[in-house]
């Protein structure tokens, strides 16, 4: 669950995600065996048919064996030199390996100053004991960590891997077998039962991609030495209380890079808050090949964040010809929505299923959609219009429902962050003030874009796109 993390990531699972995989996993919102090294294993979104791996692979280290003594064989008079056997000065220790001593040495004068902040939180020191017995530092969680590439594709990319025929298939048989579940919790939690197979499809691919990282490991070692180490000093006390409640062990607690964990990716602050039990054996059990307990937990953090049974998280809609994009701000009934032109594909006025404001993910050019509260508590779970959209759209094909009826601009991809900054410098230089210039396009920002566009006599959709910063550029 990228609660983010990672933000993104995001992706509710960012502290598990540093453990096991690369914010928080997860949104939107796991424990390592023995001694262990990390191989590299490629990350982050969303592929074609699954959510790429982000988890590294651990093996055991053999012990050293020494062979047995079987008394002298051979006389111990000295033998002639071998004349090609020639001598290899010792040059010291590499650079790599200072470093990595150095990194050692440090990672567990920070553990030992860690154990007190702990146990002023409440941590036994039976609990320490036990999570820091097999934990390590992991040098390749702090590599992945400072080389994460920017999200630049764009949404009609993302959908296609996101929600490709392979997901769809694979959550319509998950579905299946799981219906009982599922129904149970659906009745339970008032949580439409597609909505939940979707986010264990897009955060796991439904259980295939797990995280099998170490998590104390991993989230010890971010605390220590990664970008953010308050939040994940703030991860790690939360997974040492799950392990004190007795949910797992600190060798079943594998998580992704990151730290987001289990069936659904929530980082430990999150399934502090929402993770229940629905099997009944007293555990709160993630991390288990049944995702009963995962499945009810997302459930239960979608019911706390607002969610209404029966209303859609949004509809496919078609706009008017020659719309007035000045409309597009704030929220209407669909009743009202129609009144404009605004009408769903079928070419009837969307149902008056609440509140609904018009979402245009890729501009006047793209698909267009009224999202109603849903997609915002979905959002709450990784906040992400992208990852809302896939969620959504998952989880309506796992129900039966055929792909969108749009298509989307070809060549089109999310501007980068200096690129975001750059058409914000360019705004604000024109006079329209975007709230700062950080790289975020915010409601400030849109806008600015749309109050540009309309005193340039195109169509004011508020989209940030590559062909409006060439546009400011020139």
């Amino acid at each position: 669950m990228r609660q983010f993390l990672i933000a993104a990531l995001t992706i509710p699972a960012l502290a598990s995600a540093l453990a096991a995989e690369s914010p928080l996993a997860g949104i939107r919102p796991e424990a390592r065996p023995s001694s262990v090294r990390i191989v590299a294993a490629a990350s982050r979104a969303i592929d074609a048919a699954t959510r790429l791996s982000t988890d590294v692979s651990m093996t055991k280290v053999a012990p050293v064996v020494s062979a047995p003594a079987t008394g002298m064989s051979r006389s111990l008079r000295p033998r002639p030199r071998p004349e090609n056997l020639t001598e290899v000065a010792y040059r010291g220790p590499t650079p790599e390996s200072r470093q990595q001593a150095v990194a050692d040495f440090g990672f567990q004068r920070w553990v030992k100053g860690f154990r007190t902040r702990a146990q002023a939180q409440g941590i036994s020191l039976a609990t320490l004991n036990a999570a820091f017995s097999h934990a390590e530092f992991l040098p390749d969680v702090i590599e992945r960590d400072g080389n994460q590439a920017e999200f630049t594709l764009s949404v009609g990319q993302y959908l296609g891997r996101a929600v490709s025929d392979a997901r769809v298939s694979t959550g319509r048989a998950n579905a299946q077998t799981h219906a009982r579940t599922l129904a149970a919790i659906e009745a339970r939690y008032d949580v439409d039962r597609e909505i939940v197979a979707a986010i264990w499809g897009m955060e796991s691919n439904y259980g295939a991609n797990r995280g099998k990282t170490h998590l104390i490991s991993a989230l010890a070692t971010l605390a220590y030495d990664g970008r953010r180490g308050s939040f994940f000093e703030k991860q790690l006390i939360a997974a040492l209380k799950i392990l004190q409640t007795g949910d797992t062990t600190e060798d079943r607690m594998l998580a992704s890079w990151a730290g987001a964990m289990g069936h659904t990716q929530f980082i430990p602050t999150s399934y502090l808050a929402y993770a229940v039990d629905f099997t009944g054996d007293g555990k709160r059990d993630i991390w288990a090949d049944d995702p009963s307990d995962a499945l009810a937990s997302t459930a239960a953090y979608l019911a706390k964040s607002g969610w209404i049974k029966g209303q859609p998280w949004g509809v496919e809609v078609n706009l008017p010809k020659g719309f007035d994009f000045t409309h597009a701000a704030g929220k209407r009934m669909p009743s009202d929505w129609a009144r404009l032109g605004v009408k769903g594909v079928d070419g009837k006025p969307v149902p008056d299923h609440g509140t609904a404001r018009l979402l245009l993910p890729a501009g006047a050019l793209g698909i267009a959609f009224l999202v109603f509260k849903n997609f915002d508590v979905i959002r709450r779970y990784n906040a992400s219009d992208a990852y809302a959209l896939g969620v959504g759209h998952l989880g309506d094909r796992i129900n039966g429902r055929g792909p969108l009826a749009g298509s989307w601009p070809e060549g089109e991809r999310s501007l980068l962050r200096a690129e975001a900054r750059e058409l914000q410098s360019l705004l604000s230089a024109k006079g329209y003030a975007t709230g700062g210039v950080d790289g975020k396009i915010g409601s400030k920002t849109i806008a600015a874009i749309r109050a540009y566009q309309k005193a340039s006599g195109i169509a004011a959709d508020g989209y940030p796109s590559l062909a409006l910063l060439t546009r400011l550029r020139s």
